[in-house]
């Protein structure tokens, strides 16, 4: 025998955000940023590791 449905309470939140989104449009896709503390390596990739990552 089949499930019932779970009938889906109305939240306030989601209807504005449906709302918002209908006149002003999506939001922007997030930007990535890059961590603070990490540190760039030190020294370039030698050739032996640049033809092995590629693989």
């Amino acid at each position: 025998m089949a499930r019932k449905k779970k009938i889906k309470r109305f939240q306030a939140v989601q209807a504005v955000k449906e709302l918002a989104r209908e006149r002003m449009g999506a939001p922007p896709a997030a930007k990535m940023v890059p961590h603070k503390n990490k540190k760039a390596a030190k020294h370039k990739p030698t050739l032996g590791k640049l033809i092995d990552d590629d693989e």
